[in-house]
């Protein structure tokens, strides 16, 4: 989809966007390959018009594969098809970030079981991983059946399947609201491997109540997040990693920052980062997964993993867009403790 991202500004007294691609998914995606060099394609749609031809050209310079993204013919006013916009604010202090979704009949809400050759992109191409998530289920009936379809064919294969529950209560509160999140996500577990998610997403999503949270959920405790874990793990045993980001929002641009990944009956937490400055907090979740997944990619173990993941969300929130713009060598870096003096 299209962000509309009106800077210094509020969304609804500004006189100018700039754009950004973006999406739960492609930000994932994107991230494996500009930043830590992996081949990645994104399986998806677009309306033929000019705006989507723009989410297009964005795409090229993510440098994302696009043999797999589906145009589909547009009416002429959008009234069949059209493509996704996310107006999104930043916040700043006391004020909170702010988002405003207009996502109804896109192109790719409409995709459904059988529009996509999941034999191929697994078995022929050899995907070695699938990510995908609860803000895709949640835009259409169809969708949560187009995911299972390519879960189930990514384990015929032995693909590694991701998903990250991503809990948005105003893509549900037409359709169901958390009652129809919680049918969804609970039919699609059983075939994850990794789940990804905060506490609102498990409570929210999956209906496991979490103590230790406040009233405004913004701090979790670690103890009982890893009971939660312990949970999930033992509802649905296929799972095998499941991971989440701590962050305690003081205000929208200090937070208290970490992770925590739970891998092989052990729970392995990120160096917290207490204080950390933000700039603009959209797809820091998103840069959290993709460092997540590069690290067990590359066989590094649970604990790197994390690391690269929290260093990565991190040095995203630091920048302005949902996609990350940060190097390797800056994630290793930050892992490593590096401070931010000038690097010349």
């Amino acid at each position: 989809m299209l962000r509309l991202d009106p800077g210094d500004e509020r969304v609804h007294t500004t006189r100018s966007f700039k754009v950004w691609e973006g999406g739960g998914e492609y930000n994932v995606t994107r991230g494996l390959k500009r930043c830590f060099g992996l081949n990645t394609t994104v399986v998806t749609a677009l309306a033929d018009n000019p705006v989507g031809r723009l989410v297009q050209d964005l795409i090229y310079q993510g440098g994302v594969d696009q043999s797999h993204l589906k145009w589909v013919k547009f009416d002429g006013v959008g009234r069949t098809v059209r493509n996704g916009l996310n107006f999104t604010e930043r916040g700043f202090g006391i004020r909170a970030a702010l988002g405003c979704s207009d996502r109804g009949h896109t192109a790719v809400s409409q995709l459904k079981r059988g529009d996509v050759d999941w034999e191929k992109i697994f078995g022929e191409e050899g995907a070695r991983w699938f990510h995908t998530g609860g803000i895709f289920s949640a835009l259409s009936d169809t969708t949560p059946e187009f995911a299972q379809d390519a879960m189930e064919s990514a384990r015929r294969h032995g693909t590694v399947i991701s998903y990250d529950l991503n809990y948005r209560a105003s893509l549900w509160q037409s359709i169901g609201g958390q009652a129809r999140a919680r049918e969804v996500n609970r039919k699609l577990a059983p075939l994850i491997d990794v789940m990804i998610g905060n506490e609102e997403d498990f409570t929210a999503a999956l209906g496991f109540e979490v103590e230790g949270l406040d009233e405004h959920h913004s701090k979790l405790d670690v103890e009982n997040f890893r009971r939660m874990i312990e949970r999930a793990v033992a509802e649905f045993p296929n799972l095998k990693v499941v991971a989440t980001t701590l962050r305690h929002a003081k205000t929208a641009t200090r937070n208290d920052w970490g992770a925590v990944c739970y891998a092989g009956g052990q729970l392995y937490r990120a160096t917290p980062r207490e204080d950390l400055e933000i700039y603009d907090r959209i797809g820091g979740g998103d840069s959290f997964a993709s460092g997540l997944i590069y690290g067990f990619l590359e066989n590094k173990g649970p604990q790197w993993a994390v690391e690269c993941g929290a260093a990565h969300g991190a040095l995203a929130m630091t920048t302005p867009g949902d996609t990350t713009t940060a190097t390797l060598a800056e994630v290793e870096r930050v892992m490593k403790g590096g401070a931010a003096r000038v690097a010349r």
